[in-house]
């Protein structure tokens, strides 16, 4: 946003009258919501950048292609569980160390993915870059401190994921794969520019006390069940023989129960410790649940219809690959933008008006995808699933956020971030078990 030479000019007189009356600087103002939007949204693209190079990735680590689709979900897997971590230590270290901890683990990943000639050191590399990304991620929400400015972010995390695919293929395409997955360091430009206000604008740490590693890592063991949950079903549907299928349903029912024990084990756990890594407050909050829940499922069918829309088109509409690609990318850059005009005018709306819209929207894109035949009431369905995705991103983690004392914001948005992030692992297995398993 651009300020006139009146106002800017009426600012520096105010500050001056400030500093002259007190003795002291004034409190800079918040971070510019552009320097947040840098740090989080390149994570975004590096997350999809591998989408149309798998093949290529393969070949340069001689690997089947299937083989190098764990980077991928290595990436979603680290991305998911880390949200929540790095939030935590930000609750009790503060703004400061996120972000050095978050840079060093980004950039180091990134040297790891673009030297290593071994699949198991790139996984490591992008495992690192993720949740570097995650903590970048995580500050920038915390300072957002609005929708208005949290949708700024939510945009442009929702546009440059739908840029990464074609992104990703044309730096691999004019130089290498690995330049494609290099493209979040893209962050670290932003960490001069707010860790200067890192002291200022960091949200309140918690009082310090004995670190919560108990209730650390069964967040995380639940976080990876969940995260992996989906993969034994699918498996499950698409074994060719009865015995592999036997297996897969094996494996499914033990991922099941994995997620059952995990839950049951920290419920008992915050139950003991309820000021710990997960805050019995946070939990017991009718608002944090509902918009975390609400989200999750928003985020699900967002993911849902990104993987299956296109083969619909195909199915339904006869689109090809190439007019299929295009028309989506361009229904996700515009659901993301429009995003953005929901947020701003959330305060105006009223949290019950916010929430009948991405109901309503969410309801309408999935009724679309399941009856639509003509190819863009298809594209409408993956606009309307975006835009709610994106929308609950940035009002519903404010929300969220509210819910709770200051202290415990920054967990409160991690664990809001995780359940976002689920979708990521759901949707695509939900497409597959419904649409995709059929190829």
């Amino acid at each position: 946003m651009t300020t006139t030479a009146v106002t800017a000019t009426a600012a520096t007189t105010a500050t001056s009258a400030t500093t002259a009356a007190t003795g002291r600087a004034p409190t800079p103002g918040p971070v510019p919501v552009l320097w947040l939007a840098l740090l989080a949204t390149p994570v975004a693209a590096a997350a999809n950048a591998p989408v149309l190079i798998l093949p290529d990735m393969a070949a340069s680590l001689g690997v089947p292609t299937e083989t190098a689709a764990r980077l991928v979900a290595a990436f979603a897997w680290a991305m998911a569980v880390s949200v929540p971590l790095m939030a935590g230590l930000m609750r009790r270290r503060g703004l400061t160390p996120v972000l050095r901890l978050s840079g060093a683990l980004l950039l180091g990943g990134t040297l790891l993915v673009a030297a290593s000639p071994w699949l198991p050191a790139a996984l490591l590399g992008r495992a690192a870059q993720a949740a570097g990304g995650a903590g970048l991620v995580a500050a920038a929400m915390s300072l957002a401190g609005s929708a208005r400015r949290m949708g700024v972010i939510s945009a442009g995390f929702g546009m440059l994921g739908a840029a990464g695919p074609l992104l990703g293929a044309q730096l691999s395409h004019a130089v290498s794969w690995r330049l494609s997955l290099s493209v979040s360091l893209l962050s670290l430009l932003a960490l001069p520019a707010v860790g200067r206000h890192a002291a200022v604008t960091a949200p309140p740490t918690a009082p310090r006390s004995r670190f919560d590693a108990r209730g650390a890592a069964l967040l995380t063991v639940l976080a990876t069940a969940l995260v992996l949950l989906p993969h034994a079903p699918a498996a499950a549907l698409g074994s060719a023989s009865a015995s592999a299928a036997v297996v897969a349903v094996a494996v499914a029912a033990l991922a099941v129960m994995a997620v059952a024990v995990a839950a049951a084990l920290l419920a008992l756990h915050v139950r003991r410790r309820p000021d710990g890594f997960v805050p019995a407050a946070l939990v017991r909050s009718p608002l944090f649940l509902g918009s975390a829940l609400l989200a999750l499922a928003l985020s699900t069918s967002y993911f849902t219809l990104l993987f299956a829309v296109p083969r619909l088109l195909a199915d339904r509409a006869g689109w090809d690959v190439t007019a299929a690609g295009a028309g989506q990318l361009v229904a996700l850059l515009t659901g993301s933008a429009l995003s953005w005009l929901l947020a701003a005018a959330s305060a105006r709306l009223g949290r019950t008006a916010v929430r009948a819209v991405l109901v309503t929207l969410g309801a309408l894109a999935a009724l679309l995808a399941v009856f639509a035949s003509w190819g863009p009431l298809l594209l409408v369905a993956t606009l309307g699933g975006v835009f709610g995705a994106t929308g609950a991103n940035a009002v519903l983690s404010m929300q969220a956020a509210s819910s709770v004392p200051a202290p415990q914001r920054p967990t409160a948005i991690g664990l809001f971030s995780l359940c976002y992030q689920l979708g990521g692992a759901f949707g695509p297995a939900i497409a597959t078990a419904l649409v995709l398993g059929g190829a």
